[in-house]
């Protein structure tokens, strides 16, 4: 094992990886360890702090250290439901192809700007007219001033966000059910995530309280609209009370996902500005296209400088080419918001009205999908599949919450969904108990 901290750290990261040792297995008290290997008991203290900080262990007071179950950073993922022939899939959460826009004419004329002037290396990473554009639509909704970086989509923003501030072992509060890949990025960077639970108004304050006081979390994400799976959206009332839990709180980091921004008809009702570090990220994968992986973030000027001196020494910048096909987009409004939101709105409240009258407990108060909670989830989805429909499991999307299947509505017509709401009501109602003589 060696002698000094940094070898001591090693031979347990190689145990880990070896699978010599497992996920939850108690490692030596450090008093004890130093006495086996005859090193000062500083030494194991600096070699278990630095595991602590590379996400291998963790430490619970006086119960001890552990270590850590390993990251799912594709466990949630893998748990969908393939449509075969025959079966309509509403699962996969994806945009009405064909409420998108073209895109021919914004690349043509991002192309046309690049004849130009080039796209060199030590150019600014962010194009000044889709700055511009972004900070003009953030100000219309309200959310505080700060500067613009722009990322591969909302999850790349989250993760350097977390990484700017957060280490390993840091827990984080993320909404339950909740986007299942923020549920598995969390643990993938070596952070805990302390569930919290949500209504058809956002988190509940009192779930957020519980988790930055009790749980110690450290940073919040929060759906502003559109909340995947739920469809919840932060109202007007929830929002003061949830600035009022976190002023209370300022050195929680705040990070808001407005992930219903262009295709949907609730206000966003921004949280940030009341603790000392915050994010706001917009991608424009659901209204103008999942492939173009653009996304605005702002924030506090410490974080968006931290991200961007980051994202750097990685990748440099998100294609200015992408940037300004996409300010192109904003700027002769390609997408018709409010038509594209009362599409989308028709469809889910068809569905969730017809639900109601089934007798079925259903949510989804904006965006593209339908949380339904039920009883017994492998049943319903089986069942679903059996009557031709292939839903979203809810283990996909839930920690603590109840089991539920989500339904994504955005590439069906009106007309289909009536037979949908039957087949649900159907298949999540209890199967009666059989004896077998």
């Amino acid at each position: 094992m060696g002698r000094r901290a940094s070898e001591i750290a090693a031979s347990v990261e190689r145990g880990v990886g070896s699978g010599e040792l497992v996920p939850g297995q108690l490692l030596p008290p450090m008093r004890e360890l130093a006495t086996r290997l005859g090193v000062n008991p500083n030494t194991v203290a600096a070699a278990y702090r630095t595991l602590r900080e590379r996400g291998v262990i963790e430490t619970a007071g006086r119960r001890g250290s552990r270590v850590r179950p390993r990251p799912a950073t594709t466990a949630r993922g893998s748990l969908r439901i393939d449509a075969p022939a025959g079966v309509r899939d509403v699962g996969q959460g994806n945009p009405d192809p064909a409420l998108l826009p073209p895109l021919g004419e914004a690349l043509a004329a991002a192309a046309r700007r690049e004849a130009e002037g080039p796209g060199l290396y030590g150019q600014a990473p962010v194009d000044p007219d889709f700055a511009r554009l972004a900070r003009a639509a953030l100000d219309a909704d309200g959310v505080p001033d700060g500067p613009i970086a722009v990322t591969s989509g909302s999850l790349d923003a989250v993760e350097r966000v977390l990484a700017a501030h957060l280490r390993p072992g840091d827990a984080v509060a993320v909404e339950d059910p909740g986007w299942d890949a923020y549920l598995d990025l969390v643990p993938a960077l070596g952070l805990k995530p302390v569930p919290v639970a949500l209504d058809d108004d956002g988190p509940l304050p009192g779930a957020v309280e519980r988790a930055v006081r009790d749980a110690g979390a450290r940073a919040l994400i929060v759906t502003g609209r559109a909340q995947n799976p739920t469809g919840a959206a932060v109202g007007a009332a929830r929002a003061v009370e949830l600035r009022r839990v976190l002023a209370a709180h300022p050195d929680v980091l705040l990070i808001e996902d407005d992930h219903g921004h262009g295709f949907v008809d609730v206000p966003l009702h921004p949280l940030a500005g009341v603790t000392d570090h915050w994010a706001l990220v917009r991608s424009v994968g659901k209204a103008y296209g999942p492939d173009l992986r653009v996304a605005a973030l702002t924030g506090d000027a410490v974080t968006i400088d931290r991200v961007l001196g980051r994202q750097n020494l990685g990748p440099g910048w998100v294609s200015r080419l992408l940037q300004r096909a996409v300010a192109h987009l904003w700027r002769t409004g390609a997408v018709d918001a409010r038509a594209v939101a009362a599409a989308y709105a028709e469809r889910r409240d068809t569905l969730l009205a017809a639900l109601v009258r089934r007798g079925v407990e259903a949510h989804g108060r904006s965006g593209v999908n339908v949380w339904v909670p039920v009883a017994d989830e492998t049943g319903t989805v089986a069942r679903l599949l059996h009557a031709g429909w292939a839903v979203a499991p809810g283990a996909r999307f839930r920690m603590a919450a109840g089991p539920g299947v989500r339904i994504t509505v955005s590439g069906l017509p009106p007309a289909d969904l009536e037979s949908l709401a039957d087949a649900v009501a159907a298949a999540a109602a209890p199967v009666e108990p059989r004896s077998y003589g």
